[in-house]
């Protein structure tokens, strides 16, 4: 095997790991999209670490895209891990950003994904240097997801827990753990 037959199979893994990646992004884009309108209190959601870093290589690879297609005049079959690298860094993952964090009508989309109220089993409160963190713990598996709450909305976000425990939305003392006494679940927000 030649350095360039081993070149042109690692691009076509990393393709095709890079299109795995490019679906995940898109199926969390449409989710959100759908559920975009029954945003109960939401906020813009954190740029990840080296955000201009990324964006840059999203346009190096959209430059090298089109020199191999025009000038190279390679087929996009010989350019897909080029093409799906791009796809990533130049579009999936700044429209990603624009994913509102926060509180909608059926659940909670912290930091890493959405969680529906009634998966619930459980909520925190943690101070991280001057970021006050929402802990949303799920019943169904062992996983607890982060959101981080702007202070300006830290009062509006309690209230609103409250009442969807106060509802029954959320039933903090339906899932597994200890339950020792009468307490009420309100008091956790």
């Amino acid at each position: 095997m030649t350095l360039q037959e081993a070149l042109a199979r690692i691009l076509l893994l990393l393709g095709v790991g890079f299109l795995i990646a490019n679906v995940l992004k898109a199926l969390e884009i449409g989710r959100w999209w759908r559920r975009r309108r029954t945003a109960v209190l939401v906020w813009p959601g954190p740029k990840p670490p080296y955000y201009g870093l990324m964006l840059g290589i999203g346009v190096v690879l959209g430059l090298l895209v089109l020199f191999k297609a025009i000038v190279q005049l390679r087929s996009l079959g010989q350019l897909f891990g080029e093409l799906m690298m791009f796809v990533y860094y130049g579009y999936m993952l700044p429209l990603s950003t624009r994913i509102a964090r926060g509180l909608y009508a059926d659940g909670v989309w912290t930091d890493t994904g959405f969680i529906p109220y009634s998966q619930i089993g459980g909520i925190s409160w943690r101070e991280e240097g001057d970021n006050t963190v929402l802990v949303v713990i799920s019943r169904l598996k062992m996983l607890a997801r982060r959101l981080a709450v702007p202070g300006r909305f830290l009062g509006e976000v309690r209230r609103v827990l409250r009442d969807k425990i106060s509802s029954h939305a959320i039933e903090m003392d339906g899932g597994p753990g200890l339950h020792l006494g009468e307490r009420d679940a309100r008091d956790s927000v």
